[in-house]
């Protein structure tokens, strides 16, 4: 897996991914909130599988 997120798009999936979970945590909503963990954990490890798919490569480093 070759890092395909820059950091301004991983530092974005984090708050993203932090947020719905927090959320879901205090309740402001069900438990579908859970579903933060799919962008945190992409913006943790630098890598998500749809891009390759759609062709797209945010990380400058080649």
């Amino acid at each position: 897996m070759k890092a395909n997120a820059g950091s301004l798009d991983r530092a974005l999936r984090v708050i993203v991914g932090l947020g719905l979970i927090g959320a879901t945590v205090a309740g402001a909503l069900p438990t579908w909130g859970y579903i933060g963990v799919i962008p945190l954990l992409t913006g943790l490890v630098g890598f998500c599988p749809a891009y390759p798919l759609l062709g797209i490569n945010t990380c400058s480093k080649k």
